[in-house]
């Protein structure tokens, strides 16, 4: 999210903060009606009697056999029994659409939302996302009347200290409401698109799936997740952002699934080695290590060693938040993403492709019925300003460290400890393909790279280097 500053000739004003209310009670009684309680029911497998359960008997009663065809018969079936979980919702459309999270009904056989007035009503799964953790729900409308719905705020709007309110229903004692502040924004517990607002507001088992309202009475974010050793409220609970939230629930609507951007390119941080390196006037964007081919950014035209500065009117500050903002791309659509080549800024046009699950792929080489490698000349070479020992790629290396056939490059065989490259976490079996942004088949090459970049007084040398069919950059430092 960037800043955006405005210079201009203003008075110096200063910052007024809202009182804090003396009840949010009248506030409350408007939402109370929009927030449901959700109940669920499925099947628990339950492992059956075991022999080692079997109550202890006298040595030849007239039980033991009884007890024991019992205990045989029964212990390896696997028993059924109805499992009953608790969590909270909200309506979000007078015609019956409601929002929880996908945690609450995950595995469920019968969902049942309960209105404020009690009413049940049997409740139909429209779709859900696991990654997100966030489920649409469908009900009938009793007697056909709409129901009160609940209005979404813009998240990106709430700043850290504004009022906010929980309700939900925390270990299923029904509607309960709790009240604090945003204690922090752009939290991140597991998942590359998180971005959870973090609050105050006691929330503890059941508020899940319920909203976050701010003081205006909006929904600033669904109440997903909270950290506490006890499992109960410790100061600290987590919520999606209302505007994550809705552009989820409306392609569930729409599709029945989420349909996230996807643009083909593996990428890394730029770090003050790199940006130095690609004389970049401060660390900023993604590095592009990979490009897919035939992907949406190779059809664009993105580079490896370009750096993504923007990407669909938003800058890219740093690694964390290019997945987001390519996650939420309309697919289909077409955005404008600048990118830095060559010392200056590059415009290029770029049409959203659809995210698939990765398909991890083996790129070893190792395999039966291939010829044993036959000798090759070693050649070895020691860059001590960089810690490295490399040599030429050959079959033996190929089969030592699993490299595939089409790999060229030079192969780290040795990383000095303490070195330049192992603060990098360089390793051997990596392959180096590219030094200074010049590709490489020969340690003499990268020595000789190396030592006219001493000779500029450059401070650090850029590497392109493969581990395994993964790609990545890595700036040594240049000692002397």
């Amino acid at each position: 999210m960037a800043a955006v500053l405005a210079f201009g000739t203003v008075l110096a004003q200063p910052a007024v903060a809202r009182d804090a209310p003396d009840s949010f009670a009248d506030l409350v009684d408007k939402l109370l009606p929009t927030v449901v309680n959700i109940t669920t029911t499925q099947n628990v497998p339950q492992q059956g009697p075991r022999l080692r359960d079997m109550p202890q008997l006298p040595p030849g009663s007239p039980f033991e056999e009884l007890f024991k065809e019992f205990f045989d018969r029964k212990g390896g079936e696997q028993q059924q029994r109805r499992g009953t979980s608790l969590g909270s919702g909200f309506i979000i459309d007078g015609d019956g659409y409601i929002i929880t999270n996908n945690h609450v009904i995950q595995g469920a056989e019968d969902i049942t939302v309960i209105l404020r007035d009690d009413t049940q009503l049997k409740a139909k799964l429209i779709g859900s996302d696991s990654r997100v953790d966030i489920a649409v729900l469908k009900v009938e409308p009793p007697n056909k009347k709409p129901l009160p719905a609940a209005k979404f705020g813009d998240s990106d709007k709430s700043r850290v200290g504004d009022w906010v309110i929980a309700i939900g229903n925390p270990f299923g004692l029904g509607h309960s409401v709790t009240a604090g502040i945003i204690s922090a924004r752009g939290r991140a517990l597991s998942d590359s698109l998180d971005d959870y607002l973090q609050t105050d507001a006691a929330i503890n088992k059941g508020n899940s799936g319920g909203p976050l309202f701010n003081a205006d009475g909006d929904v600033v974010g669904v109440n997903t997740a909270i950290y506490s050793p006890s499992g109960t409220n410790a100061g600290l609970a987590f919520s999606i952002p209302s505007n994550l939230v809705k552009q989820v629930a409306e392609q569930l609507r729409e599709f029945g699934k989420v349909r996230r951007g996807w643009i083909g390119v593996s990428y890394q941080s730029v770090t003050d080695d790199i940006a130095d390196s690609f004389s970049l006037d401060r660390t900023r964007g993604v590095l592009v290590a990979n490009v897919t081919a035939d992907g949406p950014a190779a059809k664009a035209g993105v580079k490896r060693n370009d750096i993504i500065l923007s990407f669909a009117g938003q800058e890219v500050p740093d690694l964390r938040r290019f997945p987001r903002i390519v996650a939420n791309a309309r697919v289909g659509s077409t955005v404008d993403v600048l990118v830095w080549r060559g010392g200056k800024e590059v415009p290029l046009k770029l049409r959203i492709g659809e995210q698939e699950e990765p398909e991890k792929q083996n790129v070893s080489a190792q395999g039966s019925g291939k010829k044993p490698p036959e000798p090759d000349q070693a050649v070895t070479s020691t860059i001590e300003q960089l810690g490295l020992t490399l040599q030429k790629v050959n079959d033996q290396l190929r089969e030592k460290f699993g490299l595939s056939d089409n790999v060229k490059g030079v192969v780290v065989t040795k990383v000095v400890p303490n070195s330049p490259a192992a603060e990098k976490q360089l390793q051997a079996g990596d392959v180096i393909l590219e030094v200074d942004q010049k590709p490489v088949t020969t340690p003499q090459e990268v020595t000789e790279i190396v030592g006219k970049l001493q000779a500029q007084k450059k401070r650090s040398v850029l590497l392109f280097v493969e581990r395994q069919g993964d790609p990545r950059f890595a700036a040594l430092r240049l000692t002397k």
